[in-house]
Parts: C-alpha cells; sequence; structure tokens
C-alpha cells in the first residue's frame, strides 16, 4: 500500500514561486515513476511533470517546461516540485501520483493571484 501526502501549496503573487513537496510511506520508494498533476474545477486532471526512481529522467508538460522542476530524495521518499514564475493559470489542486501503482494523494491546492 502507498501511501502519498502533498503540501507547500498555498497564495502566492504572479511572478513568485513555490515548492511542494510529497512525501510517500512505501517501501520501495526508489523504483517508482512518480508524477505531479493538476486539477481546475470543470476541468480534467492535467499532467505536470514526472521523474523516473533514479531521478536521472524527468519529463515536463509544455506549460510549465522551463519554470517547474521536478525531483526527489528517495532517503527521505519524497519528490518535490519547485514551481517558478508562477502565473494565474497555474492555480489548482497540485497532486502526487505514483505512476507505477496509480495511487493518487489528496492534493495541496496553489492559487496564484494578488
Amino acid at each position: 500500500q502507498v501511501q502519498l501526502v502533498e503540501s507547500g501549496g498555498g497564495l502566492v503573487q504572479p511572478g513568485g514561486s513555490l515548492r511542494l513537496s510529497c512525501a510517500a510511506s512505501t517501501k520501495f520508494f526508489e523504483l517508482y515513476l512518480m508524477g505531479w498533476y493538476r486539477q481546475v474545477p470543470g476541468s480534467p486532471r492535467e499532467f505536470v511533470a514526472s521523474i523516473d526512481g533514479g531521478g536521472g529522467t524527468t519529463a515536463y508538460a509544455d506549460s510549465v517546461e522551463g519554470r517547474f522542476t521536478v525531483s526527489r530524495d528517495n532517503a527521505k521518499k519524497r519528490v518535490y516540485l519547485q514551481m517558478n514564475s508562477l502565473n494565474v493559470e497555474d492555480t489548482g489542486v497540485y497532486y502526487c501520483k505514483n505512476m507505477d501503482g496509480g495511487h493518487w494523494g489528496p492534493g495541496t491546492q496553489v492559487t496564484v493571484g494578488p
């Protein structure tokens, strides 16, 4: 059973930064492809970024490429999403996902606004 808990969301002004963290409780965290997704009301959940088990391969949605950075610390069983140059379109609930097992965290709200 994989349990994921996101943290680090909040309210930030346009152009600002946030760092999201996802804590995993699983024995084999270092084996899992991990991802970040986001969702706004009325829209489907969309892919943001992913990182392989070793942390050497990452992927990003076009809308965040160059602004967001995904990383992980396998010793701490955490995956991170550094978000820079945030704009209002980045507002949403951000979810961490174990992409191999399909497990989701409960999400953390990110709001970009004045």
